[in-house]
Parts: C-alpha cells; sequence; structure tokens
C-alpha cells in the first residue's frame, strides 16, 4: 500500500486515563503523603503480606520490563497490586505513555514516503508500545527491538505472535550504543521511550548520538521526559529502591539537540507526567 493509499490516521485521541478533581486533590492531601512519609519498613512489610508481584519486580529490577509489564496490562490478582495499579498516578500515566507512544507511531509509520517501513526500538523490554503501534497501523512496517536483558524476549514473541506479528519483529540482545554491529538496515524511525529518566545526562547524548548515526536526515524519534507531577517520588525511591531522574520538557530537548536532533514537538498526556517529545534528525550542515 503506497503512502498515498494508506487511510489517514484521526487526531490523536487515545483512550487516556484521567483524574476526576476529587480525586487528585484527595491523592494530593492524604494519599501521598502517607505513601512518601509512613516508614519505608511497614509500606515494604505490608506489600510483601499482600503478596505485591508489582513490588517484589521492583525490589529485582526497580523500574525493570517485569514492572513495566504489571502496570501495562492491569490485570491484577492481589489486592495490594490491584491499588498501586489502577489508584497509582505513575501507573496510569505509563498506561497512558503506552497510548500515546504507540498512537505516534502509527501515525509516523503511515506518513513515511517508504513501502518498507523499518522501525528501531531502544530498551524495548517486551516491546508492547512497537507491538501496538505495528497493530494499529495500516503499513505492513517491521521493527528490530534491541535490550540488554533478553529476559523479556520470550514474553515479546508470545505476544507478537498473539497478534500475528511474530515476522515482522525482531528482538536483539545488545547495548544500544553498539548499533553499528547489527543493525542491517537504517530505521526509519527510533522510538527510546521510558529511557532518559534511567540515565545521566551524558548516557542520553550517548544513547541518542548512536541513534543519530544510523539514522537518514530527518527521520523521527520519539522519548520522553518525566516529571514529579505524579507526587510519589519519595515511595517510590525509599520503597521501590527506584531512582528517577526528572526533566522538564526543555531539559532532555537540550540532551537530544547535542546529539543532532532538533524540530521538537512535544506532547503531554493527560496526567503530565510524562510529556512524549518528537524529534527530527538534524541534516548535517550543507546539505
Amino acid at each position: 500500500m503506497s503512502p498515498e493509499t494508506r487511510p489517514s490516521h484521526p487526531p490523536l485521541q487515545p483512550d487516556f486515563e484521567t483524574l476526576p478533581p476529587l480525586r487528585r486533590a484527595l491523592k494530593r492531601l492524604l494519599i501521598n503523603p502517607l505513601a512518601n512519609y509512613l516508614p519505608a519498613g511497614l509500606l515494604k512489610a505490608l506489600l510483601r503480606f499482600g503478596k505485591s508481584q508489582l513490588a517484589a519486580a521492583n525490589w529485582i529490577d526497580p523500574g525493570g520490563w517485569q514492572s513495566m509489564a504489571i502496570s501495562y496490562n492491569g490485570h491484577c490478582r492481589q489486592i495490594a497490586d490491584k491499588i498501586l495499579v489502577h489508584a497509582g498516578t505513575m501507573p496510569m500515566a505509563l498506561r497512558n505513555r503506552k497510548r500515546l507512544g504507540a498512537a505516534l507511531l502509527a501515525r509516523f509509520i503511515d506518513e513515511c514516503p517508504d513501502p518498507s517501513v523499518h522501525v528501531l526500538c531502544l530498551g524495548a523490554g517486551p516491546g508492547q508500545i512497537i507491538l501496538e503501534a505495528l497493530a494499529l497501523a495500516h503499513a505492513p512496517a517491521r521493527a528490530t527491538l534491541v535490550d540488554r536483558n533478553a529476559a523479556a524476549f520470550q514474553m515479546g514473541r508470545h505476544l507478537a505472535d498473539q497478534r500475528g506479528l511474530g515476522e515482522r519483529v525482531r528482538y536483539v540482545q545488545a547495548d544500544v550504543r553498539d548499533l553499528h554491529e547489527f543493525l542491517h538496515d537504517p530505521p526509519h524511525i527510533v522510538k527510546m521511550l521510558g529511557i532518559c529518566e534511567y540515565l545521566d545526562d551524558e548516557e542520553v547524548v550517548a544513547v541518542a548520538r548512536a541513534a543519530a548515526e544510523v539514522m537518514p536526515p530527518q527521520a523521527p524519534i520519539l522519548f520522553n521526559a518525566l516529571s514529579p507531577a505524579h507526587g510519589t517520588d519519595r515511595f517510590f525511591r525509599r520503597v521501590f529502591g527506584l531512582h528517577m531522574i526528572h526533566r522538564s520538557p526543555r531539559q532532555v530537548e537540550a540532551l537530544m539537540a547535542a546529539a543532532g536532533f532538533g524540530d521538537f514537538v512535544v506532547h503531554p498526556e493527560p496526567l503530565r507526567v510524562y510529556h512524549v517529545i518528537v524529534g527530527r534528525k538534524v541534516a548535517p550542515a550543507g546539505c
């Protein structure tokens, strides 16, 4: 299907999760202070007693793919996880980011003039965002998913097969900064959502530069900024051992600009915890 004949996408209106004003006020005035300032030992004991899979996943690998998959899925057996995943602002914002990222990727896939669109996903885990994007897009795109932890790939391949996408995804265990060693052809689109908040400034620039080296000029890259608007950073640090770096969109854009990107467009999700940002690889001077 050529770009001219592909159906157009409607304006971005994913099925976002939101917080009504009363619930938002209750969280700010009561729930968040309790989570942030009750003794960490007590909270951990309660989560262990409640057999929280989300807490256990973070204790093993803070912010890793398993805790992300639990937050994305939302189908929890334990009461503790039902509360954390469905009442917590951060899991809601993560699901919003997933929906927003998938919608944007699907749009860029269908807008790409090349009939064989290649998407590169960095720090992809099982690849739930790109799998949703491939299912949403009209063009038959393919994706290369890169992660240092291959444990997520079994789940990813299962999810891809469930959607009939198994032949269109390739999983690679590698450091994302070694792209030139295993990437067979340049990507038309790059996704690095969920990475910047776990890297310091120098690491963000290094990963982005590695991506820029394999991308053609004007190709889009998707990344995100993380705001402390979720209100429970102290809880995550003390109880989950999760140390995230909060940056404004401008701060992350400055790092990406140092790696060779520009023309930034910011797409906030409704809770304004995450801002998904699209940048373009800047063409070399004189081109």
